[in-house]
């Protein structure tokens, strides 16, 4: 049996991306993002993830494949417009669902900050 499809990643190329971008990326995160995406119902949680000068990317974890369906489906439908493709200056490379095999909290657990 395969594992249901929940988890979703979008992800910007940076190769091109204006100097400084990684900040100006960050800063969204912490002052808008990061808000939007707290308590949304439907999402396990997300992710935002950084390699600088090479990509930048959202990875979502979702409650059912539905859901997941629901928001990749916005977000592709808006994806030439979204916030990250315009302070990136290009849509994303890649989105593509994939399955969760399973996820373990640590003994430390999530901690749910903007910046880590």
């Amino acid at each position: 049996m395969s594992a249901p499809l929940l988890g979703l990643t979008v992800r910007w190329s940076l190769r091109d991306a204006p100097e400084g971008v990684e900040e100006t990326l960050a800063s969204y995160v912490e002052e808008q993002s990061h808000a939007r995406f707290t308590g949304q119902a439907g999402l396990r949680f997300k992710v935002w993830r950084v390699r600088p000068g090479e990509w930048f990317e959202g990875t979502y974890v979702f409650t059912t494949e539905a859901a997941r369906a629901e928001f990749e489906e916005a977000f592709t439908a808006t994806a030439d417009t979204a916030p990250g493709t315009q302070m990136v200056g290009s849509p994303p490379e890649l989105v593509e669902a994939w399955g969760v095999v399973a996820v373990a909290e640590g003994w430390d657990g999530f901690e749910a900050t903007p910046r880590a």
